[in-house]
């Protein structure tokens, strides 16, 4: 899942708006734990894992510059999956100060014992900001959200779908449909129970045997269950579809160019970025202070404009403009009408998930 990661969050809300990070900011493996602290002063260098790509351009402009002319602390970052930072922990030689990635992996690596607590009070901007309590668990810090939705080519349907009650109505809505498969992220089980009637709030723990009844419904209609990030959008702007579901922001470019898409934002699944201290981690001062810095409603605006990452800060959405709430997940509109995924059952039932799906895929 985590390979996919920077395709998700690789659609710049403006091209060419950022350069490519300076020298405060440099991308590679660090060869050894002493080395990656001490070379350049201790504790003024911190050493962030991020996905890369676009993702750490934008981090790059709109966080990590702004803090290293503030505080003084150089960012350096790295790109290392879960798994080598899990595996660094256990042998008591974390080789990163600080980790950027979904909350739901942050459940696993507190499951496994491998992250710090976050200690709130060294944390003055999340007090009285109200963030949402599911973006402030025990073990990580949330910092900006990012959604599944539907899309679809309104020169194709009579009329707009505006649940996933319609895109499962074939009779009404005709056309090719592609849905996520299980292979490159969470299969869309939601949407199959959302188009069977069931409420946002009831949700879960999820009936995986009516999601997956539902998802036979429809399964006829489906052209393909998409395996990278990019290809809904292609599948669209083509007219292989007629409405996918896709990442948000994946299908900006194709509104650009004036190709006849658009998003519909009912029943989007949110899921939340966020920050998490390696257990056993050196500069943990650094890192709160990276953590506190990033939440400050000007930053996360200034990284919302940048990127497809919503806010987590209410403040920061009042700094935004209408055009950039359009498509932002936490709007006070599209907030309304979509929903967190539950990580901590995700994280219980992800690999009966994916076993089952594999299994109703070769059917």
């Amino acid at each position: 899942m985590e390979g996919n990661l920077i395709g998700r969050r690789s659609v710049l809300r403006t091209a060419g708006a950022l350069a490519a990070a300076t020298a405060v900011t440099g991308c590679g493996t660090l060869t050894g734990s002493g080395e990656s602290r001490t070379s350049s002063g201790g504790k003024k260098r911190l050493v962030v894992s991020n996905s890369g790509g676009a993702y750490n351009e934008a981090l790059t402009k709109a966080i990590y510059e702004p803090f290293t002319k503030e505080t003084g602390i150089t960012v350096t970052t790295v790109n290392y999956q879960s798994a080598q930072v899990i595996a660094q922990v256990k042998q008591g030689r974390p080789q990163v100060d600080l980790m950027d990635n979904s909350l739901l992996i942050f459940q696993k690596m507190t499951r496994l014992d491998c992250l710090e607590a976050v200690d709130y009070d060294r944390l003055k901007n999340v007090k009285g900001a109200g963030i949402a309590e599911v973006q402030l668990p025990e073990h990580a810090v949330g910092k900006n959200v990012w959604a599944s939705v539907m899309a679809y080519r309104t020169d194709s349907l009579k009329r707009a779908p505006k649940d996933w009650a319609d895109f499962w109505n074939t009779d009404t809505f005709k056309g090719p449909r592609s849905l996520q498969s299980a292979e490159v992220d969470l299969p869309e089980l939601e949407f199959a129970l959302l188009a069977d009637g069931v409420p946002l709030d009831k949700l879960y723990p999820l009936d995986v045997d009516r999601a997956f009844a539902s998802m036979s419904r429809i399964r006829g209609e489906v052209k393909k269950f998409w395996n990278t990030g990019a290809l809904p959008a292609v599948l669209l702007g083509r007219k292989e579809v007629v409405a996918t579901s896709l990442w948000g922001g994946r299908a900006d470019e194709l509104i650009k160019q004036g190709q006849p898409v658009a998003y519909q934002w009912n029943g989007a699944r949110r899921m939340t970025s966020g920050w998490g201290i390696p257990k056993g981690a050196d500069n943990t001062d650094a890192a709160y202070k990276l953590i506190d810095f990033s939440l400050r409603p000007e930053v996360q605006a200034a990284f919302a404009k940048l990127y497809s990452g919503s806010p987590v800060v209410p403040a920061a959405i009042k700094l935004l403009s209408e055009d950039d709430l359009v498509n932002q997940p936490t709007s006070p509109k599209n907030l309304k009408t979509g929903f967190d995924a539950d990580v901590t059952w995700w994280d219980k039932n992800q690999e009966a998930v994916a076993k089952r799906w594999q299994e109703w895929a070769d059917a």
